[in-house]
């Protein structure tokens, strides 16, 4: 067996690999209620021959096992299933059937993707060494995220490696991008609810203007990345949302509210960040006589790719993806709960471009009018080909005539 086998095997499954997205598509179902697409899934699973499959890993994650004939590593493939609550606006033959429901980051395609792969490699499973650990995980978009929950089921506690890749659109399909070291950010979100005294807008001696308060917060907020943060750390704070009164001209506001997120890498800034947006608000809120509730909820833990693993599969898709642009990419400040895998074990999250101007997919993720182009779906399968290729086929090949030289 050799990764052009393997590359025309997806390539004749490619039609069905499609079915299966459009399917997955179509009936979308939100994070921690994906319980038709468990099924879906696990019937997949099963149709391809695997046996030893677990279902509700971590609450609601699918597990199957692919075990070659020799002995060797265990490597893991995670991909994402759920969808989000965004009405789908994309007039797509097969959007969603489930009002305010869509799959809008591309879940749909890494689950069709880790399938047709699954399928593919079980026509091969007594020429392996070693193991394949297909990962079906819930909830990627809602927190605390299903990733964390499977981790602490032990779903990698057998695995010596794991990977997972992104769909990226509106990025030009045609690129599979990595990203050494820290890739995505830790995504933390806060809500500070400021009460003052509210009154008639002609006596505001008489009052605590919540507004006043409310644009002093918003301000000084500011200076925690520009005055507290080191240059040469990345990091993002955004308030989002500033709300108070209800419209009319001639009344002063309580009450406000005021909502933004975090963007760090680094866990000290981290910290930091947290502790300089409680203290902030509450010594600027007893200066002007009101008072504040800060609600700080930590999101995933900001992503690192290991070094040598991310190194290893840049090498191998430069090797193997002459048709594709392979390059490194700048950090992001998205958010991603592969983190919590990457904490746990080596590995690395790449990214298959998607995009396509052409067919006017250009919409970015979590957008009404998100859809990828569906080739990555095939790129993306092949990038696994050959981090299986390495770890349970050539190694093992290479250990085979290594080991014949010496009893020469």
């Amino acid at each position: 067996m050799s990764i052009k086998q393997l590359e025309k095997e997806l390539n004749h499954l490619y039609p069905e690999t499609v079915k299966w997205r459009r399917h997955l598509h179509e009936h979308p179902e939100p994070s921690f209620e994906e319980w038709n697409t468990r099924q879906f899934i696990a019937k997949k699973l099963k149709e391809f021959g695997y046996e030893n499959i677990e279902v509700n890993v971590g609450g609601g994650g699918i597990v199957a096992y692919l075990r070659g004939a020799k002995y060797g590593p265990t490597i893991a493939f995670r991909a994402d299933f759920d969808a989000l609550r965004i009405e789908e606006e994309t007039g797509l033959p097969f959007a969603s059937k489930t009002p305010g429901v869509m799959h809008a980051c591309g879940h749909d395609g890494h689950t069709a993707t880790l399938l047709s792969v699954a399928k593919v490699l079980k026509e091969h499973e007594e020429e392996l060494a070693g193991t394949v650990k297909f990962i079906f995980q819930h909830a990627e978009e809602v927190l605390p995220g299903g990733g964390k929950s499977m981790i602490d089921a032990g779903v990698l506690s057998d695995v010596d490696a794991v990977y997972g890749l992104h769909l990226r659109s509106p990025l030009e399909y045609g690129t599979v991008s990595y990203c050494a070291g820290y890739a995505m950010a830790a995504p933390d979100f806060f809500n500070i609810q400021i009460q003052g005294k509210g009154g008639h807008a002609a006596h505001p001696s008489s009052t605590v203007d919540a507004v006043v308060v409310a644009s002093y917060v918003v301000n000084q907020l500011q200076s925690i990345i520009s005055r507290k943060k080191d240059p040469n750390q990345s990091g993002v704070l955004t308030v989002s949302t500033l709300q108070a009164g209800d419209g009319a001209h001639n009344v002063i506001a309580d009450k406000a509210t005021i909502k933004g997120t975090v963007r760090t890498f680094d866990p000290n800034l981290r910290n930091l960040v947290e502790e300089k947006i409680k203290s902030m608000t509450e010594g600027i809120c007893s200066a002007h006589d009101a008072s504040c509730e800060v609600t700080y909820t930590r999101g995933y833990p900001a992503l690192y790719n290991h070094i040598e693993e991310t190194e290893l599969i840049s090498e191998l898709f430069k090797e193997n993806r002459k048709d594709m642009k392979v390059e490194e990419i700048p950090l992001r400040m998205g958010g991603e709960d592969f983190a919590y895998f990457l904490q746990e074990k080596p590995g690395s999250f790449f990214f298959v471009h998607s995009g396509n101007k052409d067919k006017g997919i250009v919409y970015p993720h979590h957008h009404p009018k998100f859809d990828f182009d569906e080739r990555a779906m095939l790129v993306g399968g092949k990038c696994f080909m050959d981090i299986v290729n390495h770890y349970l086929i050539e190694s093992t090949e290479v250990f085979e005539e290594s080991q014949q030289a010496a009893g020469e």
